[in-house]
């Protein structure tokens, strides 16, 4: 990086100067790489910091020299700088607030190293609500240290726990520890601070060898002295992940509480905590989960636009040259509908909109845990502001910086029909949705009029009324309505492998119609002699870690997963193939697998799971820019309509090359090893696939059938199984999913083999957390479940199959599992019915 530059962040210029001086003189660390350490944790750090009044701690000639306290702005300051005022005694202060990476920019660019905040936040009309975290500081006296901190934290924690919180960690990047958990608002800072400073009485009685509550510094010597006063609403504390401004660079690192068990326990700096988020997200997310505040505006901020017409609120939020959101000058005037939508909303939390047409306007609310699936169990709903029927069709990206920034896609869509509606008490109506099916929800008002409660409601899920015998027909069943989204996946996929039946034994020119793919058995030792001894008989392939399809090109391109999906919309890239076939040569349909590449061109399955299960254009698109596809074709069908699955692999391989001789860009066909195992498993390795593929020369096509004539060989041991259910994680991560249930399909029905929760990322254990929540169910669907992965487990319908990577199987039959299992990614291109255990288990 140069010494001085100017850069556009967000949308706006920052002058950045001086990148080469040295702000850590011990360690040489300069601007530049204090700059590039915000950037890398921006994501992670600024959902701590936002819409809090945040003061700098600047060492403007590095840490060796003094440092200043700023927190009113001053002229020199950014117009773009979000900010609020706070009257103190005599006089007013204005805070600039950390909501964006621009501003986290500009404070690394005048060497504000420190940011600290109260625990407390702005609301959006600019009131300063309740506390939403307690805070205890955890500091070592003299002759005492980090592992004293730990231990106090583990004694804290039981106590904190019993009152039914969930404190996270973070070493403070000085010599302590802090403990924060998520509070609810009830609360204001007086009440929360004199909480906190029972719990350290509480502690320091009983542990006084340990711990120390007083102020007093005569009294700290050999113990913890817990700071429960930064809770006053006029206190701050370092914004986790910030720098702090010592001779090293260490940071306010959120930790995993199995980290305090180590006696090496020590503070973390800017290398190592920029690693851990890359790698794992944020460690200290669930702290943010509650903000219900933060979807949507606050009924005082509502209040302020009575007498105007109802998509004012909206439009006060919103600019219509930022972002793509439908921005109408007014209410829609057309007849009364009856549409309903609900969107899946990626913004700072993970949440759904739910919206009803109604008076010219989409009522709307945010369903932090989407739509409820038990009758049993209700979802709170908050209620927001109107939206404009144009809302009903968005999909897109609204860009960072702007309210509700995130990714919305339609989740499901149609119309309804109104049993009841009192505003601000109660609406019940029956949904016909598009994609979810038919079902009937009440939305019932909790009765709060306070600020914080008077948008909260319950949706709950209603029985559906049975349906009206007809004399002509009292028991049929209604075939009009829409099926499960997993019975249609079944039927589609079993009328697939009949159709797939019928054509392997197509001969001749009779034509191919939709069909499944052959599939290799896993190589034994002894098969694996037979393609070595046998030589030149078998062709080795690289075997491609992706996405298994079947090919049709005729006007365009159709991609059929081996489970008889479509997967057309998701990889629009590979229309490319269907302009290079020669004339005369369509209606073809080819075999191959979708890869994603790496940057040294290997293909990654992790990368290609960010492609996975899109439709929405606007989705794909968006992925689309970020990952590409490559299509790996291996072998031929049929060409014109004629089958070729009777002919041997040699010749389905020439009259592929035959067809296509110079493929486009992002197609390819492989080469092919002639019996030469070693080389090809060699080559393999070092390439970095997973394995080869042998494949006898002589072979037809054995369309939708598991053959011995193609032999599978693995380099590491992989396992596809069915998910079950998931248990919860433990400490920070006790909201989101700590490990899932897997199971494989026997003559009984599913066995369970185990659990896995390695290889999961923080972003995975989110994403886990909402997806299966949609597909609950009350008890388990597999045999030998053990009681203790039963006893907090959640259950969820057997549909979606996942891989895993395993070192090997541990005891026999029914009572064989997965030995270290690491999470690898979901298989949407499989049914649970094909799950098949691997050879050795």
């Amino acid at each position: 990086m140069s010494p001085g530059e100017t850069v556009s962040v967000g949308g706006h210029r920052l002058q950045l100067t001086n990148l080469d001086k040295v702000l850590y003189p011990r360690t040489g660390t300069t601007k530049a790489e204090v700059l590039a350490y915000y950037t890398s944790v921006a994501d992670a750090l600024i959902p701590h910091a936002m819409d809090r009044p945040a003061t700098r701690k600047r060492w403007p000639n590095g840490t060796g020299h003094p440092a200043f306290f700023h927190k009113n702005l001053d002229t020199g300051t950014p117009s773009w700088v979000r900010r609020r005022q706070l009257q103190h005694s005599g006089h007013a202060t204005t805070y600039p607030l950390v909501n964006d990476l621009a501003t986290l920019t500009w404070f690394g660019q005048i060497a504000a190293l420190e940011i600290h905040v109260p625990q407390w936040r702005f609301g959006r009309t600019g009131i300063e609500l309740p506390p939403d975290r307690l805070v205890l500081d955890l500091d070592p006296g003299p002759g005492v240290g980090l592992a004293a901190c730990a231990e106090v934290a583990r004694v804290a924690r039981s106590l904190l726990t019993g009152m039914g919180l969930n404190p996270l960690p973070v070493t403070s990047g000085s010599k302590g520890l802090h403990l924060y958990a998520a509070l609810d608002g009830a609360q204001d800072s007086a009440a929360v601070t004199a909480v906190a400073k029972e719990l350290a009485r509480y502690l320091a009685d009983a542990h006084p060898d340990l711990v120390v509550a007083e102020m007093a510094k005569s009294l700290r010597t050999g113990k913890v002295f817990i700071d429960w006063s930064q809770n006053n609403g006029h206190k701050t504390t370092v914004v986790p992940y910030s720098l702090r401004g010592r001779e090293h660079p260490w940071v306010a690192a959120p930790r995993a509480w199995e980290e305090l068990d180590d006696p090496d326990l020590r503070q973390l700096d800017l290398t190592e905590v920029a690693e851990r988020v890359r790698a794992d997200g944020d460690l200290l997310a669930a702290l943010t989960a509650g903000h219900l505040a933060a979807l949507e505006p606050t009924p005082a901020r509502m209040a302020t636009f009575t007498g105007t017409d109802r998509l004012t609120p909206y439009r006060a939020k919103r600019d219509a040259r930022r972002t793509p959101e439908p921005v109408p000058p007014a209410v829609a005037d057309r007849a009364p509908g009856n549409t309903f939508v609900i969107q899946e909303h990626h913004a700072r939390r993970l949440h759904w909109d739910f919206r009803l047409e109604r008076d010219g306007v989409l009522v709307s609310w945010a369903l932090p845990k989407g739509e409820p699936t038990d009758p049993g169990h209700n979802h709170l709903a908050v209620q927001t502001e109107d939206h404009p029927l144009a809302y009903g069709t968005f999909e897109g990206s609204i860009p960072r910086g702007e309210y509700g920034a995130g990714e919305v896609t339609i989740w499901d869509a149609g119309t309804y029909d109104l049993e009841k509606w009192r505003d601000d008490e109660e609406v019940i109506v029956t949904l016909h949705g598009e994609r979810q099916g038919t079902r009937r929800l009440a939305l019932i008002h909790t009765g709060g009029r306070g600020p914080a409660e008077a948008q909260h409601w319950l949706i709950h899920r209603m029985k559906l009324p049975a349906p009206e015998p007809t004399t002509a027909s009292p028991t049929t069943p209604d075939d009009t309505a829409p099926a499960p989204v997993d019975a249609v996946a079944r039927a589609d996929a079993a009328d697939a492998a009949a159709r797939a039946e019928r054509a392997a034994t197509s001969t001749g020119s009779r034509a191919v119609g939709p069909m499944r793919p052959m599939l290799a058995t896993p190589a034994t030792a002894l098969t694996r002699r037979d393609v070595v001894a046998q030589g030149t008989d078998w062709a080795i392939e690289m075997k491609w870690d992706g996405f298994r399809a079947l090919i049709d090109v005729d006007d365009g391109v159709r991609l059929t997963s081996r489970n008889g999906q479509d997967m057309t919309p998701t990889f629009p890239e590979l229309q490319a193939l269907a302009a290079h076939l020669p004339p005369g040569s369509t209606p073809a349909t080819f075999d191959g697998e979708i890869v994603a590449l790496d940057g040294r061109g290997r293909p990654s399955f992790r990368r290609l799971q960010q492609r996975a299960n899109l439709l929405g254009a606007a989705d794909v698109a968006v992925a689309k820019s970020h990952v590409g596809v490559d299509l790996m074709l291996f072998d031929l069908l049929s060409v014109a309509g004629r089958s070729w699955v009777a002919e041997t692999y040699d010749n389905r391989r020439a009259e592929l090359h035959r067809l296509l001789s110079d493929p486009p860009a992002p197609v390819h066909i492989p080469p092919a090893f002639l019996g030469d195992l070693d080389s090809a498993v060699t080559t393999s390795i070092e390439l970095g696939l997973e394995g080869v593929v042998a494949k006898r020369r002589d072979s037809p096509y054995a369309a939708g059938r598991r053959s011995s004539r193609w032999v599978k060989i693995k380099h590491t041991r992989t396992q596809e199984a069915v998910v079950i259910g998931w248990r919860p994680g433990h400490g920070q991560r006790v909201h989101l999913v700590g490990s899932l249930l897997l199971a494989v399909p026997d003559e009984t029905g599913l066995r369970y083999v185990g659990r896995v929760g390695s290889g999961l990322t923080d972003a995975d254990r989110r994403g886990l957390s909402a997806e299966l929540a949609r597909i609950g169910r009350s008890a388990p669907t597999a045999t030998g479940v053990p009681p203790a992965d039963a006893r907090d487990a959640h259950w969820v319908e057997p549909v979606r199959v996942a891989e895993v990577r395993f070192t090997d199987w541990t005891g026999e039959g029914a009572d064989a599992r997965l030995r270290h299992p690491v999470w690898r990614g979901w298989r949407p291109d499989k049914d649970p019915g094909e799950v098949a255990v691997e050879a050795g288990g």
